[in-house]
């Protein structure tokens, strides 16, 4: 173990037990000072409440909490929803967004107190580990990273309270919190428990936000949303900030049910893992923004989102916002989205978020040429000279082989 020249850290502190455990046990083997750096991305209220006093308990020297509410929805879910980043092709990324700009921060407050390392709480297995450190490298590559997962020999839940209860460090961990959450403004994460075998059906206990949608009214409920290149603007009318505007459609959609995925995604290292993620007011802008990109973008242009889309999810799942191709796809996808302006009515009814009604004054859509009925603007003859052309290569072909 590498202590030398290591005279102060910050540690991304969460509050929980992980990083309860990681403050004496870097005092302890490190003999530096320890510096807590809290990120609010829009979690539980009740997790920062008493934050501070519980890291201080801990045996850190100060506590930094930062809020980065509106930076998170404003400058990194705006930007990704622009491309339609869906990894895998139902994860909305909600745990991968929030890394980077929880990394970022904490580099920040590394800087300003002059620490000489960096720490998390990620274990060796999971993604997160290269998330933050690929942050680190990009943004602060002079300082050294420590990661207590890969080093110490502590490798159980309980493990870990029995650290802490040999030191008389208190926590509100038990044995009994079987599940492993991450929660953020956009979405709240559910993994081990019932879920580690996929032949368990999740049960009620791996839902937090989010009605059963069983449960959900009988009677649906419809929302207008306003969008501007790419991005929600309104609700209901009413013009909000990024963050405001989720806020509100988590409740609604949050009461119908919306926004629930049990899935078993492919991590960045390599294994499997089975999670259940719930991303209602997300589900919800996600629906509104295809449906402005169905009237606003022509065949080559929705095709071309389609593979920003892709590259984006992988970008942003493998942790490499900091990064020229991230720099690139967003680019683009904010020139896609110049003319994505236009207005929504979003039906939520059981789980589901619909789009009933959409316009545009950038719309393509024109019902003198779609129309099934007679019209004066097409002339059905001219389709015969364009299949031909069309065609062309397939005709030559099977001349050839005749």
């Amino acid at each position: 173990m590498q202590t030398q020249n290591i005279n102060k850290i910050v540690l991304a502190y969460s509050g929980g037990l992980d990083t309860s455990a990681i403050i004496p046990w870097l005092k302890e083997n490190y003999g530096c000072e320890v510096v807590a750096f809290v990120a609010n991305v829009g979690q539980d209220p009740a997790d920062l409440e008493g934050v501070e006093k519980k890291a201080m308990q801990s045996g850190a020297s100060e506590c930094h909490v930062v809020d980065l509410r509106e930076e998170f929805i404003r400058e990194y879910v705006y930007p990704v929803l622009q491309t339609g980043a869906l990894y895998e092709g139902t994860y909305l990324l909600g745990t991968s967004m929030a890394r980077p700009i929880i990394a970022k921060a904490q580099v920040e407050v590394a800087l300003k107190v002059g620490a000489d390392a960096l720490c998390h709480g990620a274990t060796g297995k999971g993604n997160d580990q290269v998330r933050f450190e690929s942050t680190y490298a990009a943004l602060a590559p002079q300082l050294k990273v420590i990661a207590p997962w890969r080093e110490w020999d502590l490798r159980s839940r309980e493990a870990l309270l029995d650290y802490l209860k040999q030191r008389d460090i208190p926590t509100t961990a038990s044995l009994e919190k079987i599940y492993s959450r991450d929660e953020n403004a956009w979405h709240i994460s559910t993994e081990g428990g019932v879920l580690e075998s996929p032949t368990n059906a999740a049960n009620q206990d791996c839902w937090v936000w989010t009605v059963d949608p069983l449960e959900a009214p009988d009677q649906p409920e419809e929302v207008t949303l306003t969008v501007e290149k790419g991005k929600v603007v309104a609700v209901n009318g009413e013009r909000l900030s990024p963050f405001q505007a989720l806020e509100k459609l988590n409740v609604l959609g949050a009461k119908h049910g919306v926004g629930r995925i049990d899935i078993v995604e492919n991590r960045l290292v390599g294994m499997k893992s089975r999670g259940c993620y719930e991303t209602p007011g997300g589900t919800i802008m996600v629906n509104a923004l295809r449906a402005v990109e169905q009237l606003v973008l022509d065949r080559d242009s929705f095709k071309w989102r389609e593979q920003l889309g892709l590259e984006m999810s992988y970008v942003v799942y493998d942790g490499r916002w900091f990064t020229p191709i991230r720099k690139a796809l967003q680019a683009s996808a904010e020139s896609l989205a110049e003319e994505l302006n236009g207005e929504v009515v979003i039906r939520l009814y059981k789980g589901h978020a619909t789009a009933i009604k959409k316009k545009s004054d950038n719309s393509l859509y024109s019902e003198e040429f779609a129309t099934f009925g007679e019209d004066e603007v097409y002339d059905h003859s001219h389709a015969e000279g364009f299949i031909r052309l069309y065609s062309l290569s397939s005709r030559i072909r099977a001349v050839k082989q005749q």
